[in-house]
């Protein structure tokens, strides 16, 4: 749970009793591999922070190629975010793709944080527009690097965890084939 506090310190302070009562609410569960956190298609009713473990959120296209967007991994947050708040379906899939263990906080505990947090609104607001951020920003990196400049900034960005994710995952995240990535792999090392 420190590590969720920690989290959320950064983006403002909950009062003692902001704290006690996110304890009371959050729910420890565990999630395995190759099951989802969200499905395209279906409303995201509950957001994470990962304690242990990596997900990746993909989407499919209509042959069923899959295609990875991003990795969520321990310290961070879960969920469909926008949807999670909007209550629309989600157009992409957030999958485990290891054995993972998340603090859980559904949809109901988190409108009751909203009432009688005054500042959870602003603190949520804030994360929100800081994941976003970095999000776009690695987004519009992606459209302009080769595919070896786009895997040394991934071992740079996220140190660690291309040795924790197949290499087709990590591949279809850079946007370049298992095989063009094995060569990367050969020439760098």
């Amino acid at each position: 749970m420190k590590e969720l506090l920690a989290y959320l310190d950064q983006f403002g302070r909950l009062t003692h009793k902001g704290e006690q009562l996110l304890k009371e609410l959050v729910k420890e569960v565990s999630i395995h591999k190759g099951a989802y956190f969200v499905e395209a298609g279906k409303i995201c009713s509950s957001l994470g922070f990962v304690q242990e473990g990596i997900f990746r959120s993909c989407y499919y296209n209509k042959f069923g190629d899959d295609f990875t967007r991003y990795f969520v991994y321990e310290g961070r947050l879960i969920g469909d975010i926008n949807g999670f708040i909007d209550r629309i379906a989600s157009t992409e899939y957030i999958e485990a793709i290891t054995d993972a263990r998340i603090y859980l906080l559904n949809r109901e505990d988190f409108e009751l944080l909203d009432h009688e947090l005054p500042n959870w609104s602003t603190i949520f607001v804030k994360l929100n527009a800081a994941v976003l951020e970095n999000k776009m920003k690695t987004a519009s990196n992606m459209l302009v690097q080769d595919g070896q400049t786009r895997y040394l900034n991934f071992l740079n960005h996220y140190p660690g965890l291309s040795n924790r994710i197949p290499q087709s995952m990590l591949a279809s995240y850079l946007g370049i084939t298992p095989s063009s990535l094995s060569r990367i792999r050969r020439n760098i090392f």
